[in-house]
């Protein structure tokens, strides 16, 4: 589980969770966390120089103990992606 809050309580750990994988793979990128109410989704936000990706990763996703490795996953797919 990334986080046991919900909503916009949640941002904070979602982000910091986010920046401690991407610093350790790439230090020169960055992540931010958004929540979309709306959609009930966090909006991910990888950056690098003038580069960005945006992903959403889902409120059962991230507050699902078995799926944190799934989250995992995703996020470092991402910054491959973006480093690439």
């Amino acid at each position: 589980m990334v986080t046991n809050k919900q909503g916009e309580e949640a941002v904070s750990e979602i982000e910091l969770w986010a920046n401690r994988m991407t610093v350790s793979i790439d230090p020169k990128m960055q992540a931010s966390t958004y929540y979309d109410a709306d959609s009930s989704t966090y909006v991910m936000r990888l950056a690098k120089g003038s580069h960005v990706l945006l992903f959403r990763l889902s409120e059962a996703q991230v507050r699902t103990p078995e799926r944190e490795e799934e989250c995992e996953r995703i996020l470092k797919r991402k910054i491959k992606d973006l480093s690439g």
